[in-house]
């Protein structure tokens, strides 16, 4: 068992992302610190959660998904929302996971997938194929195979996880796990919540970096990754995709956090930081989550040049003075 390496090969273009990658962390950690922005780190996990669920077809919006994280009530079916509330849990505890241990696998399909699946927390009995929506990618290893092949994946992630780098062994273990497709439900999901708990192992911020919304965007990419890497017999391909992910997604916090914003007057980050994306807010809850009382000079120095910006928007544009109006971070 200690002998099984999965297949794959360290390609140039694996090493010029991982390269790029790691720049790109060092940059956005020298130069923001994401515990002072409760917001972005909040939006950006409803977004992880978000799109994992919608990659396995569920169809509540973002909005959606995050009045059912916040508590309201939401007209939609209850798997789907019993599927938010799991995710949400899990991620909550994310910080808790020893990636490298296969208990801590099985507890969290547990939770994931508490009251949807009957062999919640449990290897499956059954047959199972991976699917792009209706279309089959291919027929994953009998059940019979399961718990051996699992616990040599587990026994290579242990044993190599000082010697394979992060990004290389997080993607591996993805495409792995997908082949081997162990639970009878959730499989997508916990392969890209283990994905990223690998990495927040390496480097904390991963924890609020949604790569799931990355991967959703591609979607299609990302199965046809898969396929090929069955065929191939290896995981090459895959590896590349889930880098080349990682790396276009890090440009989009980068701005996020700091690098578009740098140069912005602090009255309006410090609009930006209390505004979470997709929500409207009045000029009253905007001044309240700022501490301020004086709504002149709220809207001079802050509302005013944001929407100048460009970087909030009215609700209501063509009537800006209406008692509903509500403001948008764009």
């Amino acid at each position: 068992m200690g002998e099984y390496k999965p297949p794959f090969t360290i390609t140039n273009k694996i090493l010029s992302y991982i390269s790029s990658i790691s720049e790109k962390i060092g940059r956005i950690t020298a130069i923001s610190n994401l515990e002072t922005k409760p917001h972005l780190r909040r939006n950006n996990r409803i977004k992880s959660i978000h799109s994992s669920l919608k990659i396995e077809a569920n169809s509540l919006t973002l909005g959606q998904v995050r009045d059912v994280i916040n508590g309201k009530s939401v007209l939609g079916e209850q798997k789907e929302i019993q599927e938010v509330k799991n995710a949400y849990i899990a991620y909550e505890h994310l910080e808790e996971i020893d990636p490298y241990n296969i208990q801590h696998l099985k507890q969290f399909h547990g939770i994931m997938t508490r009251y949807l699946v009957e062999e919640s927390g449990e290897f499956r009995s059954g047959e199972e194929g991976v699917f792009n929506g209706s279309q089959c990618i291919f027929m994953a290893p009998p059940a019979r195979f399961v718990p051996q092949l699992m616990d040599e994946l587990f026994s290579w992630m242990k044993e190599s996880k000082d010697d394979v780098h992060p990004l290389i062994l997080s993607s591996v273990f993805h495409y792995e796990f997908v082949f081997i497709h162990p639970f009878s439900d959730g499989n997508g999901r916990m392969a890209r919540l283990w994905h990223t708990a690998i990495l927040s192992k390496w480097k904390p911020i991963f924890e609020y970096i949604p790569i799931e919304s990355q991967i959703e965007k591609f979607q299609d990419e990302y199965y046809r990754s898969i396929s090929e890497c069955h065929i191939a017999g290896e995981s090459t391909i895959f590896i590349e995709f889930m880098l080349s992910q990682i790396d276009k997604i890090l440009d989009d916090i980068s701005v996020q956090i700091n690098e578009k914003n740098e140069y912005l007057p602090e009255a309006v980050q410090k609009l930006l930081e209390v505004m979470e994306y997709d929500i409207p807010y009045t000029s009253n809850e905007l001044m309240e989550r700022l501490g301020l009382k004086a709504k002149e000079g709220f809207r001079r120095n802050y509302l005013h040049p944001a929407m100048e910006m460009k970087l909030i928007q009215m609700t209501i544009p063509d009537k800006p003075n209406s008692r509903n109006q509500r403001y948008l971070r764009c």
